[in-house]
Order: C-alpha cells, then structure tokens, then sequence
C-alpha cells in the first residue's frame, strides 16, 4: 500500500476510536446495523405537550411623550440591539399635495436622504454608520415613509448614529446631480418593466380601479413625472411631511421604558413639529365589470380580478383575513388552487390578497396560465369566487385555516425587527398597544357566521375589473361568461368548455424572462 494512502487510513482509524471513545459508554448499543439509533428518541418527541409551548406575544408600552407622539416600545434583553422605526404619514399618496401629478416625489425623497447634507457627503455619512455598525434605511409606501435604524444599544455607538439619522431628516439636500441618477435608474426600470407583464397588470390594475384617486398612480412615479421633480419639490416634501406630529416612533431592544421615552422625546423635539397630514379621500368605485386589455406577445397569459376593498380600521377586517386564506392565501389548501392548479391544470400558482390601508385598498385573485386556457382559466376563477360569496362556509376548513393562522402567528414576533416593523403598524393605525397580545383570542372567536357575512359585505364578484394581459381577448365574450357566472348557482352550473366562443390564436413566440420588481411594495407590515 503506497505510503500517503497508509497514513489516511491510520488517521481516520484514529478519528473513529477517539468519537467512540467520546460515546457515553453506559448506553447499550444495539448491534444490529438495521435499527436506527434515534428511533426511540424520535418517538419520544410525540409526548411533548404543545399546550406548555409560550408563544405570547411581547408586553407593548405605549409610552405618552411631552410632544403628544405616538410611541410604542417592547424591550428585549436578548441582543443589545436597537431598533427604531419613525413612520411618517408621507407615503406616494401625498405627492400630489406638493404638486399637481408629480408623482414619485415621496419615493425619490427616501431614496435620496442618505446622499448628503450641507455638512456631509454621502460617503461621509455611509462611513458613520459604517464605524457604529449601524443599518439606515428610507422606503416610501403607498401610506407610509418608513424611516429605520439598527444599532448598538451601546451609547458610544448609538449616539452617533442617531445624531446622523437626525441630520439626515433635517437637512438633506437632495441635489440635481442626485436626483439625475434615480431618474436614470427609474428609465432604465421602465424598460425592463415592459418585459414584466405582471407589473405592467398590476399598474394598470391601480389605474383602473382608482381613477383620479391619490392610490392610482405607481410609487416610483411615471418617466414624465420623475423629470419634473427638482430640489425645492423634495424640500417642501421634508419640510410638510417628515415632522414630529406626522409620525410615530416604535422602539425595541435592549433599553427599559423610561430610557425608550427619553429616546422618543430627544427624536420628536430634534424635528420641526409641523402637523399631521389630512386624510385621504374615499375612492370612487365602479359598478359592473370593467375589462382591460394589455396586448402583450407570450406564450402566458397574465390575469387579475380585483375591486376597491376596504380600510385597516374596518372592524370586518379580520374575519377578511380569515376569508382570504381560504379563498387565495393558504397555498394548496384555498379554493382557488383546488379549483385552477389541482383540478385542472390551468396554472402553477393562483392567490387572492386584500390590502386594508388608510383609504381602501384592493381585493384581487391573480394567477397566469397558457392563452389558449385563457377564456375558461377567467370562468373558473371567476365561478369560484361567486360561489365561495353565496355559498355557506365550511366549518371544517375554517378551523383548519384558523388554526393554520394561529401556528403562524409568532413569526410575527420572532425578531427585534419583526416586532418592531408591526409596532409601526400599529401606531400609524392607530391600533390598540394590547392588539399583539390580543389577536389569539380575537381569533378563536371568529365564527363561520361571522366570515360569511363580511365576505358578503365586502367581496363582490359582480362589480370586477378584470386586467388581461394576453394575445389577444373577446372582451364580449368574457363579459357573457361572467354574466353567466352570475345567473347561476351552485358548483355543478359550470357551462361547459365547448360553450365558450373560441379565439382564434396566434403562433407562440418565445417565453419572455420575467424580471425582478423593481417597485416597493404596499405592505411593509401587517397584523
């Protein structure tokens, strides 16, 4: 045997005999090579009692400051580690206020706040939070501008960092040569969202059910709006909306209260108090269906149903939650994957999603499939939400989705950042500090009875607009589907495939490549 082969057998013989030696060698070891040795141990994990499990939520303080600001504080002991999130209500909806279609100001303004004051340049400010090893953020919602940062709870290194974020808010400069290069990025976003259908649905989705409503336009802007902003626009943007009595302040970490509201206080006195944003109209909304066509050359069709929905304060809104697992929101589980993915084939993927914000927001069912399934994919979808509104639901799977909601539940709390970004949530809601704590038992007592009729309050399949990016569409032809849709009951009243018109298709082209959303979403938090 050649010498280097001699010496890895001696050493691995070696590393054996030392981990058996390592093996406590008063537990019997059972021979045979065909019993697994973790069997017993596996089995054992069948006894443990779920019910001794602690899953409570965080015990919220709702801290009153002298500035009349909103705080809410959860004090953790785990990592000294702080985190703090200022919500302003200045999210895209408030661009209009600084002008007449200028959309995209409060999206540019998060981006450009890190790029520099009077004092410091954007690689002068990086290099703060670099030395601290602190994490700064900016993003503009729909609603929200979200303000965070994560820092050592250690005072040498949070002092500096939360001096920073303080000069950042207050004396950004946002300048031309800044605001050059987002536009450039967002033109360039613009090219590759015409190869993205799916945005290109979902824009057009806002367009249509929004009208002239502050909601209807995209976050980021428009190409037109965009070359219009200049530094005075952004200035006005920090000076109306980034003020203390335009936000609130959530805090969690290593710190205790009174420390926290200290914290709270020096935030609020250091901003210009200004006043809390007006709010937001109530959007029109359209009776009947409204069909839209985006001719688009793909193998895939891209679809989406939706209507204006309602508020976060809408006292319905968790039985629509509930409602909406079962619908769209729970994978293999909801009607909709039964009825589109398991039973027929027409999609890898169908959901359904509500949005409850300040005004109301969206309810949509969205799923792709081939063109020539396009016209029966539509009546499916459709018929299963006329029937999920009329008939009963089932006992069964609500406990199921119910239960499913409540296993899920702590991963809302399974950080400092998680808990954090739903204590912005909540304050900029103007939600209970106990609605963390409280939501378990709030949702034990939500009943069929109780699902059914918000669901028949708020889910209206006879007031849809239906978004078709496709080919090629009859649009009359999908009116009379839905219709038919409408006129009958039951799940055995589906009209055959033969019944519907036929469209003539043309030859595929090739699958196009879908590419990463390069638009913040609505959603930065949700209880």
């Amino acid at each position: 045997m050649p010498y280097f082969r001699s010496c890895v057998l001696v050493a691995s013989l070696f590393a054996i005999s030392s981990a058996q030696a390592n093996v406590n060698t008063t537990t019997e070891v059972d021979e045979n090579p065909n019993t697994l040795q973790s069997l017993p141990l596996l089995q054992s994990l069948r006894n443990i009692n779920q019910q001794k499990l602690d899953y409570r939520a965080p015990y919220v303080h709702d801290l009153n400051n002298r500035y009349q600001v909103r705080t809410l504080f959860v004090e953790t002991q785990d990592l000294p580690i702080l985190d703090i999130q200022l919500t302003f209500n200045a999210g895209a909806a408030r661009d209009r206020e600084i002008e007449s279609g200028l959309y995209g100001v409060a999206n540019m303004a998060a981006q450009l706040l890190d790029e520099g004051t009077p004092k410091y340049n954007a690689q002068q400010v990086a290099a703060v939070f670099e030395q601290v090893g602190a994490q700064f953020s900016a993003r503009a919602y729909r609603d929200m501008f979200i303000v965070k940062l994560r820092v050592l709870s250690d005072p040498e290194k949070l002092e500096p960092a939360l001096a920073m974020m303080m000069e950042l808010l207050k004396h950004a400069t946002f300048e031309k040569q800044s605001i050059g290069m987002v536009v450039s990025n967002n033109q360039l976003g613009q090219k590759q969202l015409k190869e993205n259908p799916s945005r290109m649905m979902e824009i057009q989705l806002y367009r249509s059910l929004y009208g002239q409503h502050p909601y209807a336009q995209p976050i980021n802007g428009t190409n037109g709006s965009i070359q219009r902003i200049q530094p005075k626009h952004l200035q006005q943007f920090r000076e109306q909306f980034l003020v203390a009595q335009n936000m609130n302040i959530a805090i969690t970490g290593k710190m205790q209260a009174k420390a926290a509201l200290n914290l709270a206080e020096r935030i609020a006195g250091n901003l210009a108090q200004g006043q809390a944003a007006a709010p937001l109209p109530t959007p029109i909304t359209a009776n009947g269906f409204q069909i839209v066509h985006m001719p688009y050359q793909s193998s895939q069709a891209h679809i989406v149903l939706g209507h204006i929905g309602t508020t976060r304060h809408d006292p319905d809104r968790l039985a629509l939650e509930v409602a909406n697992r079962m619908l769209g929101g729970s994978g293999f589980h909801s009607v909709l994957m039964k009825e589109l993915r398991v039973k027929r084939g027409y999609t890898y993927g169908a959901s359904s999603s509500m949005s409850f914000s300040q005004a109301p927001g969206v309810f949509r069912i969205s799923y792709s499939t081939r063109q020539d399934q396009l016209m029966d994919s539509i009546r499916v979808a459709h018929k299963a939400l006329v029937d999920f509104v009329r008939e009963p639901i089932d006992p069964k799977q609500l406990e199921e989705t119910k239960n499913g909601l409540l296993r899920a539940y702590p991963n809302h709390y399974s950080s400092n950042a998680s808990i954090n970004a739903q204590l912005g949530s909540l304050g900029f809601y103007e939600q209970s500090a106990q609605s963390l704590s409280e939501y378990s038992a709030q949702l034990s007592k939500i009943s069929a009875e109780d699902v059914q009729a918000a669901v028949r309050r708020h889910l209206h399949p006879e007031h849809l607009t239906v978004i078709v990016v496709s080919e090629s569409l009859d649009k009359a032809a999908l009116e009379q589907v839905l219709q038919h849709n409408l006129q009958t009951t039951g799940s055995q009243s589906l009209p055959q495939v033969e019944d519907i018109p036929a469209i003539n298709m043309p030859p595929h082209p090739e699958e196009e490549v879908v590419l990463p959303d390069p638009v913040p979403s609505d959603g930065p938090a949700s209880i």
